[in-house]
Formats: C-alpha cells, structure tokens, sequence
C-alpha cells in the first residue's frame, strides 16, 4: 500500500479479502485482493468491517497474503 501498513484486513462472508490503511493525504484507503493482486477497493467497503458477517484476519493469516 505505498508503505503504510494496512489497519486491518478482513474477510466477507462472500470470502471477499479487502484491507484498510490511512493513505498520505490522512483519509482511507482500500484494497480488494483479487486473482493474487491488491486493487484499488471502493471507499464504502470501509463499512464492511463493522458487519456482524466480517472477520478481521488475525496478523498471521494476514500474513500469508500478498504484500
């Protein structure tokens, strides 16, 4: 994520894995990883994460994702 470390990542119920991290400019930025990549993520998924649905991933499963 242009060296910030991500806030947090989580997974929908769907299996949906988006991270969450405060860009340079102070707001947030999201990133959907899709085919083994991280790609820009629209901003109202930052919602998702209070979802009941949602898990945020734990740093070791996070981890094992693509930088």
């Amino acid at each position: 994520m242009g060296g910030v470390e991500p806030s947090g990542v989580y997974r929908t119920r769907l299996g949906t894995i988006f991270r969450i991290a405060d860009s340079v400019e102070g707001g947030l930025k999201v990133e959907v990883l899709k085919d083994g990549a991280w790609g820009p993520g629209r901003i109202g998924m930052v919602g998702l994460r209070l979802e009941s649905t949602t898990t945020k991933l734990s740093p070791s499963a996070a981890g094992k994702l693509p930088a």
